[in-house]
C-alpha cells in the first residue's frame, strides 16, 4: 500500500470517526432535552405562551402611517365663528393654524388666548390686511411687526410664520422679521361661497397627503364646512398637525 493510498483511508476513518462523535452528541441532546421537558413541562407552557404573545404583538413593517393634512385659518379671532370652530376642533382633537388679524386680536384677546391654549398654531397675517406693494413695504413691514407685538402680548409667545394677504411677500423679510412665509396648496375660494357643503366638497376633491388647505374663520360657512372637511379626511385615514409639521418633515 502506497503513501497516498494510506493516507486516504486514513482521513476516510478520521471522517467516520467524526461522524459517529455527532451522532453521539445529537443524540445526547435530544435525550437531555426531553428530559428537562419531562421534569419541566410549566416552563415549557411558559415559553410557548411567550412565543405567541410576541407573535402577536409583532407590528407590519408595511402598515401604512396617517397622511399629514393642515387646517389653516385666516382674517380671525371673530367672536361667534372662531369659538365654534374651536368647540368643533376640541371635540374632534383636531390642531390647526390660525393666521390672525392684529386688529382682531386687539378686539378679542380673549379667543386668541384660547387659541393659543388650546394647543392651536398662531400666524401672523399681518395687523390691517394690508398688501403688499412696491411702494409701501416700509409700512408692511411695520404693519407685521404691530401684529407680531399684540399677539406676543397676549400668548406670550413670539410669532415664526406669516401669511401675507393675498399671497404678496418679499423674501427679504423673512431674515429681517425672523418671519417665514407659510402659502397653501388648497383653496376652495370660502370667501365668496355660503355654502358649507359646497366648500367642503372642493376641498375633499383637490386635497391630498400634505397639503395645506385655506379657510377663513370669519364666515359661518367656513366655519361649517370645516368640521365637514375634518370628519370625512379622518375617515380616509388623514391626520390634522399644524403648518410646522408639514414644512419641517
Amino acid at each position: 500500500m502506497g503513501a497516498i493510498e494510506g493516507g486516504c483511508i486514513l482521513k476516510s476513518y478520521h471522517k467516520k470517526v467524526l461522524f459517529l462523535e455527532l451522532v453521539f452528541l445529537y443524540v445526547l441532546l435530544i435525550l437531555g432535552v426531553k428530559k428537562h421537558v419531562a421534569d419541566h413541562p410549566d416552563c415549557v407552557m411558559t415559553f410557548l405562551k411567550v412565543a405567541e404573545t410576541s407573535e402577536n404583538q409583532t407590528s407590519d413593517p408595511y402598515e401604512e402611517l396617517p397622511k399629514k393634512v393642515a387646517l389653516t385659518f385666516d382674517d380671525g379671532p371673530y367672536p361667534g365663528y372662531t369659538e365654534k370652530l374651536l368647540d368643533g376642533l376640541k371635540e374632534r382633537k383636531v390642531k390647526a393654524t390660525f393666521f390672525v388679524l392684529g386688529i382682531q386680536a386687539e378686539k378679542y384677546p380673549e379667543i386668541l388666548e384660547r387659541i393659543s391654549e388650546e394647543g392651536h398654531l398662531i400666524g401672523n397675517h399681518t395687523y390691517s390686511h394690508i398688501l403688499l406693494k412696491k411702494n409701501n413695504r416700509k409700512e408692511f413691514k411695520e404693519d407685521l411687526k404691530k401684529a407680531e407685538e399684540l399677539i406676543s402680548e397676549v400668548t406670550g409667545e413670539g410669532v415664526l410664520y406669516v401669511r401675507p394677504p393675498y399671497g404678496k411677500w418679499d423674501k427679504n423679510l423673512e431674515q429681517e422679521l425672523n418671519m417665514f412665509r407659510v402659502l397653501w396648496t388648497v383653496d376652495p375660494k370660502d370667501w365668496c361661497k355660503d355654502d358649507a357643503s359646497g366648500i367642503a366638497r372642493t376641498v375633499l376633491k383637490n386635497v391630498k397627503e400634505n397639503d395645506i388647505i385655506l379657510l377663513h374663520d370669519r364666515y359661518k360657512a367656513s366655519v361649517e364646512a370645516a368640521l365637514i372637511i375634518v370628519d370625512e379626511l379622518t375617515k380616509q385615514g388623514y391626520e390634522f398637525v399644524t403648518v410646522d409639521e408639514i414644512l419641517l418633515d
